[in-house]
């Protein structure tokens, strides 16, 4: 079955950076629209997106809010998408959560906490 797990989170200052991976097994991308995506929910509030990688394009998508700051790739050797976060904010600190969307269905990891805090 598909697996996710998430690693990398832990605490970083304001204006420093950090690298999430999420390494997946139980599936491929057979299909143009397969997407790999990048979540985030912090207390009280509701999960948004952060990333988003096309399965077999590699077309990635970022909402206005971490545009230039964050990336998502993907490690097709290892079967990791990662996330590497740069000049990081406060207001970034929540729970991310890796997602997968194969045929229709979602996938959920268990997510890595992110603190930015000075």
């Amino acid at each position: 079955q598909v697996q996710l797990v998430e690693s990398g989170g832990g605490l970083v200052q304001p204006g420093g950076s950090l690298k999430l991976s999420c390494a997946a097994s139980g599936f491929t991308f057979s299909l143009y629209h397969d997407r790999m995506s990048w979540y985030r929910q912090a207390p009280g509030k509701e999960r948004e997106l952060v990333a988003t990688i096309l399965g077999l394009s590699g077309l990635r998508n970022y909402p206005d809010y971490v545009k230039g700051r964050f990336t998502i790739s993907r490690d097709n050797a290892k079967n990791t998408v990662d996330l590497q976060m740069n000049s990081l904010k406060p207001e970034d600190t929540a729970v991310y959560f890796c997602n997968a969307k194969i045929t229709g269905f979602d996938y959920w990891g268990q997510g890595t906490q992110v603190t930015v805090s000075s």
